[in-house]
């Protein structure tokens, strides 16, 4: 069985001026959401095998405040998780079918909408990761990633 992670960043400043929003920041308040999904997390011995973030600054700051309070384990950043949406982000899981517990951190609308896909089949107007959010979705081993496969067995916010 696939145990799959999604974590959306959590809060983040809004762009300065001139500022790219690759280069956001986590907020204050962001970076409590992280520190309080990685003892999520941890207390509930979700500790993923690879972790897989998007590149933005507030992903890879959430991800260093999750692991924070998990410990660390192996992680990679990959650019396609930014602005990816549903089909992309099953691709790039697919590509880790080695890894039995694997964690994406990225961004919405996709990871929403990946949620949505995996576990009912279809992603319509879905809005159901707020920032930090955390969903856990299982996958029959063996199984392929298409819509409707997964069970989401756990949903947790800040």
């Amino acid at each position: 069985m696939l145990e799959l992670i999604l974590l959306r960043h959590a809060h983040a400043e809004a762009a300065a001026t001139g500022q790219a929003d690759m280069d956001r920041p986590l907020s204050a308040v962001g970076q409590a959401e992280a520190e309080a999904a990685g003892r999520w997390l941890r207390d509930n011995h979700l500790l993923p095998d690879r972790v897989i973030c998007s590149p933005a600054r507030r992903t890879r700051e959430t991800l260093e405040a999750v692991l924070g309070q998990t410990g660390y384990v192996e992680q990679r950043l990959e650019e396609r998780i930014y602005e990816a949406m549903p089909g992309s982000l099953i691709n790039l899981v697919e590509q880790h079918g080695e890894v039995e517990r694997l964690m994406l951190v990225g961004h919405n609308p996709g990871l929403e909408q990946l949620v949505a896909l995996l576990h009912s089949g279809r992603t319509g107007e879905y809005r159901g990761m707020p920032p930090a959010g955390i969903a856990v979705l299982s996958v029959p081993a063996g199984a392929a990633l298409e819509p409707g496969v997964a069970t989401l067995t756990q949903f947790w916010w800040p």
